[in-house]
């Protein structure tokens, strides 16, 4: 089966992306960070809505830890 996951970059500007993610986390405790990272992570594969391509995107995210 063909990959469904889309892993080249998306952003116009990914380093846009990345200010904006760093600055979301600023002044944050470890706790409220992970809480952040983890409701954003539930909103965007709610956006996503395709589980074959969230189970690719976890399978790629975990594979090397």
């Amino acid at each position: 089966m063909p990959s469904k996951l889309r892993t080249e970059s998306g952003f116009e500007r990914p380093d846009d992306f990345y200010d904006v993610l760093i600055e979301a986390h600023r002044g944050l405790t470890e706790v409220q960070s992970a809480m952040v990272n983890a409701k954003l992570i539930l909103l965007l594969a709610n956006h996503i809505g395709d589980l074959d391509v969230i189970r690719e995107a976890l399978a790629a995210a975990k594979a090397g830890v």
